[in-house]
C-alpha cells in the first residue's frame, strides 16, 4: 500500500503549473518540425518561423510560452494499492495552483462569472478544474496539469446530432466549426472531437482528445478512422497558421468515442492551440517523476 505524501501533491501541483507554461512537450515540438518541412505557402511557412523561435526563446530565458495562464486543469489518476483522502488530495492541488500564481509571477486569468472579480490566485469556485480517475497500475498515483487557454477554449462547440446524419453529418460538423473559428483559436492546432455518451460526456471526450499528446491513436478503430480522415480535411482548408493562409492548420485532429443513446448521437469540439502545454507528475513508491 502507497500512502500519498499531501505536502508533496500540493508542492508538485504548484511546480506543474509553473513548468507547463514555460516548457513545450516534445511532440508538439515534432509536430512543428513536420509542419514546417511539409509547408508550401510562404507567409505560412515565415510565422511557423516566428512560433518555432519564440518556444526557443521562451525556453532560453525560462519564461512563459504564452501570456495566458489558462483555466488550470488537473487530471488525477489514482491506480490500485494508494492510500489518499479524496478531500485533502483535491485541497492540496487547489493550494499548489494557488501558491503558482502568488509565489511567481503567473497573471491570474480566473475571475467570478458575473462580477468578473479576480482573486489573482488563479483560483476561484470550482476552479482549479480536478478530474478524478482510476487505473490498475499498482502503487502509482498520476497528476497531470493542463492550463487551457481561452482563446482556444473559445473554440468549443456541441452539436445533438440525429443517428440519420451519420458520419457524415459528424465531419461537416467538425469541418464547419474549424472554419468558424479559423485563426481566432491560434493554429496550428489540435482538434479534439468527442462522439457518443451524452451532452457532458461528449464535450469532455472532446477535451480529452485536444490534450492527448500528438502520434497517439483513439483506441477505438472507427474514431481512429475518423481521426485520419479529418485530419486530411482540415488541413485542405488553408485556413494556415495564425490563420493567415496554408496548409499548417492542425497537428491533428483527435477523436474520442463513447457508445451513445438508439436516438442520438452527440457530437462536441474542443480546439487546442498551437501553445499545447502540459506537464505531469507520476508517484510511486520509489520517487517522483516529472515529465509530460
Amino acid at each position: 500500500m502507497m500512502k500519498v505524501d499531501l505536502e508533496a501533491i500540493e508542492e508538485t501541483a504548484k511546480l506543474l503549473y509553473i513548468r507547463a507554461l514555460k516548457v513545450l512537450p516534445d511532440d508538439i515540438k515534432d509536430g512543428f518540425k513536420k509542419l514546417d518541412a511539409a509547408e508550401t505557402d510562404t507567409t505560412g511557412k515565415s510565422i511557423l518561423a516566428t512560433m518555432i523561435k519564440n518556444i526557443d526563446v521562451a525556453e532560453d530565458t525560462d519564461n512563459l510560452l504564452c501570456q495566458d495562464t489558462g483555466i488550470p486543469i488537473y487530471n488525477v489518476t489514482i491506480g490500485r494499492g494508494v492510500e489518499v483522502d479524496g478531500v485533502d488530495l483535491k485541497a492540496a492541488i487547489r493550494k499548489g495552483c494557488e501558491r503558482a500564481t502568488t509565489e511567481y509571477p503567473l497573471r491570474s486569468s480566473v475571475v467570478h462569472p458575473v462580477t468578473r472579480e479576480n482573486e489573482h490566485t488563479s483560483s476561484g469556485r470550482r476552479v482549479p478544474v480536478i478530474n478524478v480517475d482510476f487505473s490498475d497500475q499498482p502503487e502509482e498515483l498520476v497528476v497531470e496539469m493542463i492550463p487551457k487557454g481561452s482563446g482556444s477554449e473559445n473554440g468549443s462547440f456541441l452539436k445533438m446530432c440525429i443517428p440519420a446524419e451519420g458520419v457524415a453529418g459528424i465531419k461537416t460538423f467538425v469541418v464547419d466549426k474549424v472554419m468558424e473559428a479559423g485563426g481566432k483559436v491560434c493554429p496550428p492546432t489540435i482538434v479534439g472531437v468527442g462522439v457518443g455518451g451524452t451532452a457532458d460526456l461528449c464535450a469532455k471526450l472532446a477535451k480529452i482528445a485536444a490534450t492527448r499528446a500528438l502520434g497517439s491513436r483513439c483506441g477505438d478503430k472507427e474514431g481512429a478512422k475518423l481521426e485520419i480522415e479529418l485530419t486530411d480535411a482540415v488541413n485542405s482548408l488553408g485556413i494556415g497558421p495564425q490563420g493567415l493562409g496554408g496548409d499548417s492548420t492542425s497537428f491533428a485532429v483527435h477523436v474520442e468515442t463513447a457508445a451513445t443513446h438508439i436516438t442520438m448521437n452527440p457530437v462536441a469540439v474542443n480546439i487546442q492551440c498551437h501553445s499545447a502545454r502540459r506537464a505531469k507528475a507520476t508517484f510511486t513508491p520509489g520517487g517522483v517523476e516529472i515529465g509530460f
